[in-house]
This record gives C-alpha cells, sequence and structure tokens, in this order.
C-alpha cells in the first residue's frame, strides 16, 4: 500500500514549439497566462525544454516565480542547445537523450496532468499517449492547432470517448481549476496499460467505466 501525502501538483505544459500556430501573439499569451498562473498557485511547472507555445508558458511561470522543470529529448546541454536549438532556462532539466518520441513519454509520464496549448503533430502524439496512460488532460482551447478539434479527433475519427479527465476551457485560471478537480477525483492507473480494466464493459476498457473516480 502506498502512503499517500499531500505533495505541489505537476503540470505538463505541451503544444506548439514550430509551424504556423506560432504566428498568432494571442496564442502566445495566453500560454505564457498559463504558466503563470501555474507558477503562482505553486504548482511545479513542467514542459519539453522546447521552443514555442512551451517556452512562452515556461516565462510566464518563471516570472511568477514558479520552479520549473525541463524534459530534454538531447543528450547533454551542448546537444540541446546546438542541436535542438532549445531553450535552456529552467530551474532543472533532465537530458533524456531519447529523441522526441520517447522523450514525450517521459514528460507526460513526469506530471500529474498536461495542458494542450496549441498543438500540431508532435503535440498530437503526447495527447494520444496522455489519453491512453490515463492521465487528466486539460485542452486550452481557441489557442490554435488541435485545441479546437480533440473531441473531433477522439469521437469521430477515431471512435473513442472524451474521458471525464479531459477537461476543456479557453480561460487559463478555469482550465487550472477543472484540471486540479480531475487530477483528485480520478487518479492515475498503477500500472501500465492500467486503464483496460475489463474489456467487456467499454470500448477498449476505458478505465472509468467501471468504477468512476477509481483507478487500477
Amino acid at each position: 500500500m502506498v502512503d499517500e501525502h499531500d505533495h505541489r501538483l505537476k503540470i505538463g505544459v505541451m503544444g506548439s514549439a514550430s509551424g504556423p500556430q506560432l504566428e498568432s501573439k494571442e496564442a502566445a499569451r495566453i500560454a505564457k497566462a498559463l504558466g503563470h498562473e501555474i507558477g503562482r498557485r505553486d504548482y511545479i511547472f513542467i514542459n519539453g525544454a522546447c521552443p514555442g507555445l512551451p517556452n512562452d508558458a515556461l516565462i510566464g511561470a518563471k516570472e511568477a516565480g514558479g520552479f520549473t522543470v525541463g524534459i530534454s529529448p538531447a543528450f547533454s546541454l551542448t546537444e540541446h542547445i546546438t542541436e535542438y536549438s532549445s531553450p535552456h532556462d529552467h530551474d532543472f532539466i533532465i537530458y533524456t537523450g531519447q529523441g522526441f518520441m520517447e522523450r514525450d513519454i517521459i514528460n507526460i509520464r513526469s506530471s500529474d496532468g498536461v495542458v494542450i496549448v496549441g498543438g500540431g503533430i508532435g503535440t498530437l502524439n503526447e495527447l494520444t499517449i496522455a489519453y491512453e496512460e490515463g492521465r487528466p488532460i486539460g485542452i486550452l482551447t481557441n489557442t490554435g492547432g488541435i485545441s479546437n478539434h480533440v473531441p473531433e479527433i477522439i469521437e469521430k475519427m477515431c471512435q473513442r470517448m472524451v474521458p471525464p479527465n479531459m477537461v476543456f476551457d479557453d480561460d487559463p485560471i478555469k482550465l487550472l481549476d477543472k484540471i486540479a478537480i480531475a487530477i483528485s477525483a480520478y487518479p492515475l492507473p498503477t500500472h501500465g496499460d492500467g486503464r483496460v480494466v475489463d474489456k467487456r464493459t467499454c470500448n477498449r476498457g476505458e478505465w472509468w467505466c467501471q468504477d468512476p473516480g477509481r483507478a487500477g
């Protein structure tokens, strides 16, 4: 039995690091406001140590005095800067040396909940990993990219369910309120593939179907 204890929530911010989504000054402003609110709440801020909207959120978190962690795809600081052309202003960076795809998994598993800002192909990968692993997900809508299309992607294209621990809002403060509730209400699975509790009860055995509010 694992002892329960209070700890600072760890919020991972994932989204557009490049591409046309970065042309929106409004999306950058909202991302920064999101990071600022994460820092103001004394949550631990996590991102992929990448440029773009996640970095705008990093700037906001640091301005609010938040503790920031970057999960880099690079092997070293030198590779992080020279090969990945990525910022390194975090309080702490983990150099995974595993590239983008594997880095995404560590990023997600290090977070109590993740927030999607904007987003393209890479963010879609992060979204599906977080979905499959039962991680609470907040979608910051109206920030471009996939942010306004997630229900369509999940329900219409993938024929799956939008889970109750996935929340939506275009206001960063309200979104963080919602994801904090989701983190508390829907504990994570306790082992790999923990969502697949009984394939007979739901489509692919989503863990919330049998016993909402309890996982694993």
